[in-house]
């Protein structure tokens, strides 16, 4: 479990990232449905969501298999990461990151993102890739000092070295 303060003026508020439970899976599909459906606010078509992005059974495995997270604030799930860490324990894969849109530009994502970098120990490097077309989720990376490492079929990779 790792947690993160974000800070608004004078309030904090505190984020934790924690495996994620059987009983909020419904919650967790809901926000990852949610949140791939307003990309079409940024240039996506009906056909542009990842695979399986509002499967509750695939969630369940994914759950199962301990590459799902739950970002929590004050006990509300605001949103979750489908993560894979390489064998040798250096490189981690972001599968996919999402926010509940209710909770868009408030931070969040970003805060998320900072505790991937600390979450497991080891991490040398981050992996992930985003479509071409989202405006949103690529400037959202190179903002966190992502670089881009190529193009292919329709996608963007990026990547970030840990110091």
């Amino acid at each position: 479990m790792a947690f993160n303060k974000l800070e608004f003026g004078k309030d904090v508020i505190l984020m934790k990232l924690e495996n994620a439970e059987l009983k909020h899976i419904e919650r967790i599909v809901a926000i990852s449905k949610a949140a791939f459906d307003s990309d079409i606010d940024v240039g996506a078509s009906e056909a542009d969501r990842p695979p399986d992005y509002d499967s509750i059974p695939w969630h369940i495995q994914m759950k199962n298999e301990g590459h799902l997270l739950q970002a929590v604030i004050a006990g509300e799930i605001v949103g979750g990461i489908i993560l894979f860490l390489n064998k040798d324990g250096e490189t981690l894969y972001i599968g996919r990151i999402f926010i509940d849109p209710v909770h868009h530009r408030k931070g969040y994502g970003l805060s998320l993102m900072k505790m991937l970098e600390t979450y497991y120990p080891g991490i040398k490097k981050i992996k992930l890739d985003t479509p071409i077309w989202n405006v949103r989720t690529n400037a959202f990376y190179t903002k966190l000092g992502y670089c881009e490492v190529k193009r292919d079929g329709g996608f963007v990779y990026y990547q970030k070295e840990l110091g």
